[in-house]
């Protein structure tokens, strides 16, 4: 073959990528809303370089979006970047380079990137979240949900560097010591006033909407699991000495008569009220060892309970009995209301908690059959009520509903309750509301949205305050509220915004008298909240997007990472019925369906990374093998939902296909033209064409790319030996040429490009119609017979389709080799299985 017939991956990919760009081939008319197909992959960070895990993500979506543009779809695939957020201040800091310099450059280099992948996304809608005209419309959604109560200011705890003086990022606090990756101090927790959205109005939502989208399981139950939704009651413990109540929730309100002890969280404001002189120094130092911690630390099940008393005293409602207060770390001012009722003889943490400490154990639910000697640990299931007043005698269901108890729950536990029997947790309510000390109450463990950033590269939130008018919106035509320029990159790391009087100094729209601005800027999530709204028009400036696109929404299929499950794709729900309620868009769903592609590994079966020196650099393999040779071996390296490790040798295996495509469709056949085929390897050969383009329909259309690239190798394969057959001079080889071009297209489109036009056919090969084939044509004229003698595997024959049981009888005993083994014997039985085996019993 002579040397320019060689497949020569980086002469075709340049040549293409330019027709591609000239052609504007993937430019998408909006107006065209027939057949309109919404393929959307997350945006990445604009970090520099794409990794192995941008092309993990990316290559297998874009093959999904080529393929249902030639299965007639109106395919809309926009890629933009979510350019806000830390690294790029972080740059500015260490490298004194200001972050739009640093962002900008590093859109520029990924675009080519992507370009050089591929990637057939339409570049004349592209985003960047930090162009003003991008975050103009943040501001914008932030004053909507101002003005429908949803944004707020409050004061909230964040993870703080006394010396830095700055709030941090959860990222920036590293190491089991939790300190500052800055300057090393350890980090301690501190109250903030901040801005938050009010997600926790939506809780109920945004969970009946998940019944309603086609997304995994397992994202769904961790967006459930989240939102936390708890059944129960609120109970008020009036304090002793004062006017105050302290306000609890519980599931458990049946349980309240073994409270022995209350337990506040360390950051709960009515501990400095309570806490007595002797115990101030005590509490003061607890306050602060628990301000080092995280959350997680504090809940984690093997933690030592830890605690201090604060002197104060809380009287049981019910039993009116005094009862210390005490502070300690497992109780969070994130959940409920910062404070609980301690019951030890019906919770473990409490029943540890109490044992520590000697406070009283009081049995309050004894299970069916009493307790076999001295109760050794807390007892939360189902049972009878004891040592609890009124309640005393009565069933308690703990966890459980009626319905879960009737539907066997009952025989379980051996605890029966009757239809219009009272159960404990409904009487103690009722008790509770009579004497105006608590009620019913539903709680969620979703918080709400904090949303304020105190750093420079973000989008300002647009809010004035005035000593003569307080809190202002800045008015809707004063947007875009701009980052200036100018601005000194501080080593303290505080935002660089609180020392530019250019931007700090303003006028109150109220008065126009002196006013000071916002300097916190948003959570970089805001930008990813609603971003493919302004996919469909980036340069509309009368809204967010432009009304005459809803057609388009919402989206038909995204892919992404399973890591943003309860962040990303809950905000996004969040945002988008919000737009729905402030009537902006008709669905209040943003994704149809959802795919989690799974994560690539090194060769080590370790994640990728630079230390590990495990990383298999995308650039350096497509100058050495080709897109198109990247891309299917990330395909087939296994489900793309599973993900799997890096192997050299396995994109080697790649590469040799690529060729062996090239070749047969490069290569003369070594067959006399005028030799006629015979029909039988006509209809052989249709039938395998056939048979592989619904395989590979059926594999793109489920996403199973491994399994689809498997299918066309072997059928490469079955191609070149039929082209060692005159059947390469009938209409049917064009056609299985031609289809396995178009099928492999969607996976690799430079190499199906550039053959789909030595073919000699119309350009662009992904501008084609999917090949369609004929089942009754594809479906196999024989089938491979196995043949048993008393269960054990003697011979396989070919039979023909729909052979009936009488004819397959008569093939197997009539087979020599069956006859060897049957050594002269009558059958007792001829077992067939249709369409699979025969097995003969002697």
């Amino acid at each position: 073959m002579a040397r320019e017939d060689r497949y020569n991956p980086s002469e075709i990919e340049q040549k293409w990528q330019q027709r591609w760009a000239e052609t504007e081939l993937y430019r998408i008319k909006m107006n065209d809303t027939a057949n309109k197909y919404y393929m959307l992959t997350m945006y990445p960070y604009p970090s520099g370089n794409l990794h192995t895990g941008h092309w993990y993500a990316m290559a297998p979506s874009d093959a999904i979006a080529r393929f249902y543009r030639m299965q007639g779809k109106n395919v809309f695939f926009p890629m933009g970047f979510d350019a806000f957020g830390l690294p790029a201040e972080n740059a500015a800091i260490k490298h004194n380079i200001h972050p739009a310099k640093w962002t900008y450059e590093n859109v520029a280099h990924m675009t080519e990137q992507l370009k050089r992948m591929g990637a057939s996304f339409d570049w004349s809608h592209m985003i960047i979240t930090c162009n003003p005209d991008y975050y103009k419309w943040n501001q914008w959604f932030f004053l909507k949900f101002y003005e429908m109560g949803l944004a707020y200011k409050q004061f909230a705890p964040v993870d703080w560097c006394p010396n830095c003086n700055t709030t941090l990022a959860r990222e920036q606090v590293v190491g089991e010591e939790r300190v500052c990756e800055r300057c090393g101090t350890p980090v301690i927790r501190k109250e903030l006033d901040q801005w938050f959205f009010r997600i926790t109005d939506y809780a109920e939502r945004l969970l009946e909407g998940l019944n309603r989208i086609d997304w995994p399981e397992r994202i769904k139950t961790m967006q459930t699991n989240w939102i936390g939704r708890s059944t129960g009651a609120n109970i008020r413990f009036p304090v002793e000495g004062t006017d105050a109540s302290l306000e609890v929730f519980t599931t458990r309100p049946d349980t309240i008569y073994g409270a022995t002890f209350m337990v506040v969280a360390p950051e709960h404001p009515i501990v400095e009220q309570i806490t007595a002189p002797e115990q101030r120094a005590a509490v003061e130092a607890y306050r602060y060892q628990a301000s080092r911690q995280s959350e997680i630390d504090r809940l984690a099940i093997d933690k030592e309970k830890s605690g201090v008393f604060t002197g104060g005293y809380a009287v049981n409602p019910m039993t009116e009995e005094r009862i210390p207060i005490w502070t300690a770390d497992y109780v969070l001012m994130t959940y409920g209301t910062g404070a609980i009722m301690g019951v030890p003889g019906g919770d473990q943490r409490d029943w540890e908690f109490a044992e520590k400490f000697g406070l009283p154990i009081v049995p309050v639910t004894e299970p069916a059959g009493g307790f076999t000697g001295e109760q050794a640990e807390a007892y939360a299931g189902p049972g009878v009520m004891i040592n609890s007043g009124l309640l005393n005698g009565m069933v308690t269901l703990a966890k459980y509903s009626r319905e879960e108890w009737t539907a066997g729950l009952a025989a379980e536990y051996g605890v029966e309750l009757k239809p219009d029997q009272p159960e404990a947790r409904e009487e103690i309510v009722k008790m509770l509301e009579a004497r105006g000390v608590g009620e019913a109450a539903v709680n969620y463990r979703l918080r709400d949205w904090l949303i304020s950033r105190q750093r420079y590269w973000g989008a300002p939130i647009p809010i004035i305050y005035c000593e003569a008018c307080g809190t202002q919106p800045v008015p809707y035509d004063q947007l875009p509220v701009l980052l200036p320029e100018d601005v000194d990159f501080r080593p303290t790391g505080e935002s660089p915004l609180k020392y530019h009087e250019g931007f700090l100094r303003t006028t109150c729209p109220e008065c126009d008298g002196p006013a000071t601005r916002e300097t916190d800027t948003m959570d970089t999530f805001v930008d990813s909240s609603w971003y493919w709204f302004r996919y469909l028009s980036p340069h509309y400036e009368a809204g967010p997007f432009d009304p005459s696109c809803k057609p388009w929404v919402p989206v038909d299929q995204y892919t992404g990472g399973a890591e943003h499950a309860v962040m990303h794709l809950l905000y996004a729900r969040f945002w988008t019925k919000v737009m729905h309620d402030m009537g902006l868009i008709e669905h209040d769903e943003p994704f149809k369906r959802l795919f989690n592609q799974g994560v690539i590994l090194g060769a080590d079966r370790q994640k990728m990374s630079k230390s590990r020196g495990n990383v298999a650099d995308p650039d350096a393999l497509v100058a050495e093998y080709g897109a198109d040779v990247v891309r299917t071996y990330l395909m087939f390296i296994g489900p793309w939902d599973m993900g799997g490790p890096w192997s050299d040798e396995g994109i080697e295996g790649l590469s040799r296909f690529m060729q062996r495509v090239w070749d047969l469709v490069v290569q003369d056949a070594p067959v006399d033209p005028d030799a006629r085929p015979a029909e039988a390897e006509v209809a052989a050969l249709r039938r395998r064409t056939y048979q592989t383009i619904a395989k590979a329909t059926e594999d793109y259309s489920t996403f199973n790319f491994n399994t689809m690239l498997a299918a066309l190798m072997k059928y490469t394969n079955d191609l070149r030996e039929f082209k060692q057959t005159s059947v390469v001079n009938s209409w049917a080889w064009d056609e299985a040429l031609e289809s396995l071009i178009l099928m492999l297209a969607p996976a690799a489109p430079y190499i199906t490009e550039e053959l789909w036009a030595r073919m000699g056919n119309e350009y662009s090969v992904h501008e084609q119609p999917w090949p369609t084939w004929d089942p009754e044509v594809a479906r196999e004229e024989t089938f491979e017979l196995v043949l048993q003698v008393n269960g054990k595997v003697r011979d396989r024959v070919q039979a023909p389709v729909g052979i009936s049981e009488d004819k397959a009888r008569e093939l197997a005993l009539a087979n020599e080799t069956v006859r060897r083994f049957m050594d002269g014997k009558e059958p007792r039985k001829v077992i067939y299985v249709p369409g699979r085996l025969v097995n003969i019993v002697i």
